[in-house]
């Protein structure tokens, strides 16, 4: 539970020496309550109350990582259910796994497969983050599984999912330096567990056929000293897993208990039947409800658009709106007779109109200068897109020199600033396009021909 600033005060040194920057040590306190100052900037405070304190002011649910260098991943940190109420802040990550039941043919296709899925989506890097290894018992084939994906060239973190802690041991040699999750400790295995990943201060994944089971297993490690966890809230059936996940995540951030404030990890692909699309409608819902790492058969394409998309809208800033990097987009091979475009830099406006200019196969440039990630109308109401912000870009984005066409096709809800445009651009035409992106496809072809037609009779 949280302490309140009353509490706190009584572990103050209360010198009065104002160090802290706070006229009083109770003005200090009420700001270190409320979470907007870190119990630290005190430099009088004992170690053994700092030590105290910092334990109960940090978060409800612990954060900690997994995997080392450009793979190293956070988990957990979490203080709301809903992104509305605050924002979330460490985005779930998606595990492939592999299992010494496969063979060759098996691992080779699921490597080349998490090697294709590597993309750029509004400025961050969409690709599978973890490798995750299951034992059937195979312990020869096991430690060469993880030998030959660790020598592959994926930069990716992994999980020892593994019940046996001597093997769990031998694996966790081959990957050491990569900081990898131990995931296997039960109620009656915890302790030899707990001597497998607390020497390197490793994430040890607990698992339990019950609720009840993994509240009490965790206290038990608990009572054993070691706190960095990762809970399987994997149940029997999706509605048993559903629950679990959002009972976990209540009990921690409601009921402010700390047994349960741990990430989570799902296991999709033991819920899914061997049906690729019910694993993404089931990832899709984990994303949402609140697997911290997702773990999944295989990906692809077709799995991991819909997943990555999802996983950056939902753990996007709600504040901050998502954007696009403001600059000339070449669509359809464009070439110095095409027309420009220009829109906002909201993300979700540039996907809606850069796909129905694809849909109408006529090479344009796409011009998008800094609107505040807002929309259309918004942006032009905030003062962000209107006509000197437009003819400056224009100029500053050199468009000039890829194309010698000067028609310019604005938003048809902005109509209004095609006078200042043209102030501003003197030789210019700027053409009123389409007030929706839906009419977009019709318009270019439209104006396409309307072109040819005119160079025809020229």
């Amino acid at each position: 539970m949280a302490l309140k600033a009353l509490d706190i005060f009584k572990l103050t040194p209360k010198k009065n020496c104002k160090d802290c920057g706070f006229p009083t040590c109770m003005a200090f306190c009420m700001k270190v309550a409320s979470g907007a100052v870190d119990v630290e900037k005190c430099p009088h405070m004992s170690d053994e109350a700092l030590a105290k304190l910092s334990e109960a002011t940090a978060p409800l649910m612990k954060t900690l990582k997994v995997g080392a260098g450009e793979s190293e991943y956070t988990f957990g940190g979490e203080t709301v259910l809903f992104r509305h109420e605050k924002t979330l802040v460490n985005k779930n990550r998606y595990a492939v796994e592999f299992c010494d039941c496969m063979n060759e043919e098996q691992v080779d296709a699921k490597i080349a497969n998490m090697k294709l899925v590597d993309y750029i989506r509004i400025g961050e890097e969409m690709k599978v983050e973890i490798a995750a290894f299951k034992y059937t018992g195979n312990k020869e084939a096991y430690l060469n599984l993880v030998k030959k994906v660790k020598e592959c060239g994926l930069d990716v973190a992994y999980i020892l999912h593994c019940e046996d802690a001597a093997v769990a041991k031998e694996a966790l040699e081959i990957v050491k330096d990569s900081k990898p999750m131990v995931f296997g400790a039960t109620k009656d295995n915890y302790k030899e567990m707990i001597d497998v990943v607390k020497g390197d201060k490793l994430a040890l994944g607990v698992k339990a056929s019950s609720l009840e089971e993994l509240y009490a297993t965790t206290e038990a490690i608990h009572a054993a000293g070691y706190k960095e966890l990762i809970l399987d809230v994997t149940g029997e059936s999706i509605k048993e897993t559903y629950t679990n996940a959002v009972q976990v995540r209540r009990i921690a951030l409601k009921e402010q208990d700390r047994t349960f404030g741990y990430p989570s990890i799902v296991f999709a692909n033991k819920l899914s039947d061997n049906n690729p699309m019910m694993e993404v409608a089931l990832s899709s819902v984990f994303t949402v409800k609140y697997g911290s790492i997702i773990v999944i058969d295989d990906i692809d394409y077709a799995k991991a658009l819909p997943l990555f998309a999802l996983r950056q809208n939902i753990y996007t800033d709600p504040q901050r709106p998502m954007r696009v990097e403001p600059k000339i987009y070449p669509i359809n091979n464009p070439d110095e007779n095409s027309p420009v475009l220009v829109t906002v830099d909201f993300a979700l406006t540039y996907f809606i109109v850069s796909g129905d200019i694809e849909r109408s196969k006529v090479p344009v440039w796409l011009v998008i200068p800094d609107a505040g990630g807002y929309s259309v109308l918004t942006a032009w109401a905030a003062g962000k897109f209107g006509g000197n912000s437009i003819s400056q870009f224009i100029k500053e984005s050199k468009v000039e020199e890829v194309t010698n066409n000067r028609d310019i096709i604005i938003p048809g809800k902005v109509a209004v600033l095609k006078g200042d445009i043209e102030e501003n651009l003197p030789g210019w035409n700027v053409i009123i396009g389409t007030e929706e992106s839906m009419e977009i496809p019709k318009f270019l072809k439209d104006y396409k021909a309307k072109k040819d037609e005119a160079l025809a009779n020229a």
